[in-house]
This record gives structure tokens, sequence and C-alpha cells, in this order.
């Protein structure tokens, strides 16, 4: 049976929310005329636009399984728009990077390291990777199998990153717990939707 959509729906959807995240990102580096800290400002707003699009994304099987409703269903059907949308908030995240270090070279060295560059950089290779298998011809290209490890593997592997990425903050700004919330929670929607998943009531979660 068909779902009914409506008008946000699909890539109209994952248009209107880039726009809107370009827009904002402009607005917030004008403020203070594009200099180094209006550039950090935007590089802590897509960290975070980036965090809620992937846990939208992230947890929309588990949820769609676990309580089925007209939301929830929403959801699941426009995953992939909603990971596609996370991917343009990090690479929106990615350009004010770049734009940091060109405006203030000492202050990027400073808040980088060799660790940073190589987890950041294994992060933003499954994002293309994730990114570029998001699309019918690419799934069948590869086959459903190593699409599933692929999306799983690098579905785990953010999370991580979001997690460590904004844990690490919390001595120095308590208030950075908050972030680690619906990591938490998407977790344990996975864990639980994985766990019925072996006494048989639902399918795998994907």
């Amino acid at each position: 049976m068909s779902e009914r959509q409506n008008w946000f729906e699909g890539w109209r959807l994952f248009a209107v929310l880039t726009l809107i995240l370009i827009a904002l990102c402009l607005w917030i580096a004008g403020m203070r005329a594009f200099e180094a800290e209006a550039i950090r400002m935007v590089i802590r707003f897509t960290a975070r636009t980036s965090l809620v699009f992937f846990c939208l994304a992230f947890s929309a099987a588990a949820l769609a399984r676990l309580w089925p409703n007209a939301y929830t269903r929403w959801q699941h059907r426009n995953r992939r728009q909603l990971g596609v949308t996370f991917a343009a908030s990090h690479a929106l995240h990615a350009i004010a990077i770049v734009a940091f270090a060109i405006a203030d070279p000492a202050g990027f060295a400073a808040a980088t390291s060799m660790a940073s560059y190589v987890f950041g950089g294994i992060g933003y290779g499954f994002i293309l990777a994730m990114t570029a298998t998001s699309f019918d011809r690419a799934v069948a290209a590869i086959g459903p199998h190593a699409w599933r490890v692929l999306h799983l593997v690098g579905g785990y592997y953010l999370w991580l990153q979001f997690t460590v990425s904004f844990g690490m903050r919390i001595p120095a700004m308590p208030l950075y717990g908050l972030f680690l919330v619906p990591l938490l929670v998407v977790l344990a929607l996975r864990l639980i939707a994985m766990a019925s998943v072996r006494t048989g009531r639902t399918a795998p979660v994907g």
C-alpha cells in the first residue's frame, strides 16, 4: 500500500532545507562582516545542524518500526533525503573550516590537530561514499549487501565521531552534554529495534 505524500517530501524537502541552511550560514557570517569569529560561529552552527539531520536519518528506520505513525512514516520515507541534507550541512561545515583556516591561520592551527585531520578525513570519506550511494543506480551498482555494510559501518562511525567531538568539549563547557542526549537516544532506539528483530517482531533495522 503506497503512502500518502505531502508537498514537503523527497528531493523538494532536501532542496528547501539546503537553501535554508545556506541562507542562515550567510546571515550568521554576515553579521560580523565574515570575520574569523563569524566564520567560527558558522562552524559551530553547522556542526549542530549536521547533528540534527544525522540523528533524523539514523533513527528513521528504528522509529518507524517501533512507533509507526504518520510522522515516523514520513521520516522513514524521507530518510535518504534527510541523510543527504546532513551531507549538505557538513559540506557547509567543511567550507566554513577552510574559510577559517584562510582568515585566521594561527587560530586554525591552535584549534586543530593531526587526530582531527585523520578522524575527520575518515568521517568525510564515509559521508561522500554514503551520499554517492544514496541513489537507486548506485545502490544497484554496488549491490544491497555492500550498500548495507557501507551505510551501517559509516553510520556508526559518524555516530561515534559526533559523540567524541561533542563529548570532549564538556569539561570546558558542560552544556555540551546536552548534545549527547539525541545521540544516546538514537543509539537506544536502534538497539531496542534490533532486540525486537531478534524476537521476530519486526524486520531488521536498516
